[in-house]
C-alpha cells in the first residue's frame, strides 16, 4: 500500500496504561518504517462505562473482551476514514495462534506419567497465584495444564475453554441443570474436527477455528463494533483466493518447529523490522482480570449479586460468590468465567426484561 499510493497510508492503534497490554510502541515502529499517517489513543480504565453501551450493539451475548478496544479503535479510525483494512483471518490461515504451538507441545506432554499429569503438576500449578500481567510463563503454564485435563477431543480448544462440564454443572441452578441435561455444548467444535479427520493435526485445528472462532467471534465482533461507528472493515486475508491458497500450503510451512506463521514471516523478511517480524503473538485484549478487582468491581457486584442470581434462578449463587471471592483475593484468575456472566446479565437486562 505504501508503495502503491501517492499519499501516506493512514494507520490506527490503541494502547493501555498497563505496559503488558500496550503495543503502541510496536505500532509506531511499523508506522515509521512505512511512513504512514499514524493515529493512536491510550485507553483509560473509564472505558468500563462503555459496557452497557456496547451490549446494545450485540444481538446476542458476546463475551470477548476485545469488543472494547475494537470499538474504540474503530471510533478513532472513523474520525479520519470510512473504510479500513484489518488482518483478521491471518492467524487461522497461517497458524499464528499460540494454541497451535500448545497442541504440538501437548503431544510430548501426554507422554509424561499419568500421576505427574493428573496429580502433581496440577497441584503445583494450583499453588502458584496467577500473574496480573497479560501473559507470562505462569499464566501460560496454568492455562496449558488446565487445558490438558480436558477430554482428548477438546484439547485443541484448551485456550478457549474455561469451564469443564463438571464446573458448568456447579454453575447452573438445579432447574437449569434439569433443562440442559444431556446437552453437549462442545459437539459443534468436535464435529468440525471430525469433518476433516483425514487431514494432518494442524489443518484439522485450523479448519475448526475458521468454522467457529473466526466466524462466530472474531468477524462478528469486528463487524458489530466497526458498524457501531459507521465504519466498514475489510479483511484481505479472507479473499477466497488467499483462503484456498492457505488451505493447500503444507503445515510445516505454517508452523515450522515452534515458529508460527513461518511462511508469512519468510515473505516479509527484509520488509518488516526484525523486532516486529520476530515478536511473540499478542491478543487484542484489555486488563479485564485487573479491572474486575477495581474499576469493574461495582458492576460485577451489582449484576452478579447473590440476591439477583437467586431471584433469576438460572445460576448457583454460592458458586458465583466463590468465583468472585477467589478472584478478588487473587487466589485464581476467574475473569474468563465472571466476565461472560456479567455480559449475559447486562444483555438479559436489555433484551429479555
Amino acid at each position: 500500500m505504501a508503495q502503491a499510493m501517492n499519499r501516506p497510508v493512514k494507520t490506527f492503534s490503541i494502547g493501555f496504561d498497563d505496559p503488558s497490554y500496550n503495543e503502541t510502541q510496536y505500532a509506531r515502529i511499523v508506522a515509521q518504517r512505512f511512513g504512514t499517517d499514524h493515529h493512536e489513543l491510550i485507553i483509560k480504565p473509564d472505558v468500563v462505562n462503555l459496557v452497557q453501551h456496547l451490549v446494545g450493539f450485540l444481538s446476542e451475548p458476546l463475551a470477548d473482551v476485545s469488543v472494547f478496544p475494537t470499538y474504540l479503535v474503530s471510533q478513532l479510525a472513523r474520525r479520519n476514514v470510512t473504510v479500513v483494512l484489518s488482518g483478521d483471518g491471518g492467524d487461522e490461515l497461517f497458524a499464528g495462534y499460540e494454541w497451535y504451538v500448545a497442541d504440538k507441545i501437548a503431544r510430548y506432554y501426554q507422554k509424561l506419567p499419568g500421576a505427574l499429569r493428573h496429580r502433581w503438576i496440577p497441584l503445583l500449578m494450583n499453588c502458584i497465584p496467577p500473574s496480573s500481567q497479560k501473559k507470562g510463563a505462569v499464566n501460560k503454564l496454568k492455562r496449558f495444564v488446565e487445558g490438558s485435563a480436558l477430554p482428548a477431543s477438546l484439547r485443541h480448544f484448551r485456550w478457549s475453554t474455561f469451564m469443564t462440564e463438571e464446573k458448568k454443572s456447579q454453575l447452573y441452578s438445579e432447574e437449569l441443570r434439569g433443562s440442559a441435561g444431556g446437552l453437549d455444548t462442545c459437539s459443534r467444535f468436535v464435529a468440525y474436527l471430525d469433518a476433516v479427520k483425514e487431514a494432518d493435526p494442524l489443518w484439522r485445528a485450523q479448519f475448526a477455528d475458521i468454522k467457529t472462532y473466526l466466524v462466530d467471534n472474531i468477524l462478528a465482533k469486528v463487524d458489530r463494533m466497526s458498524m457501531a461507528n459507521s465504519l466498514e472493515a475489510r479483511t484481505p486475508f479472507l479473499d477466497y483466493r488467499v483462503v484456498e491458497f492457505a488451505a493447500g500450503v503444507p503445515s510445516h510451512l505454517k508452523l515450522n518447529g515452534f515458529q508460527s506463521k513461518y511462511l508469512l514471516k519468510r515473505c516479509m523478511a527484509g520488509k518488516l523490522p526484525k523486532e516486529i517480524l520476530h515478536r511473540k503473538k499478542e491478543g487484542f485484549s484489555i486488563p479485564i482480570k485487573n479491572w474486575l478487582k477495581k474499576e469493574l468491581r461495582p458492576l460485577m457486584e451489582d449484576v452478579l449479586s447473590e440476591q439477583r442470581i437467586k431471584r433469576e434462578g438460572l445460576f448457583n449463587a454460592p458458586y458465583i460468590e466463590k468465583l468472585k471471592a477467589d478472584h478478588l483475593k487473587g487466589a485464581a484468575n476467574n475473569s474468563h468465567q465472571l466476565w461472560p456472566l456479567i455480559v449475559f446479565e447486562c444483555w438479559r437486562d436489555k433484551y429479555l426484561h
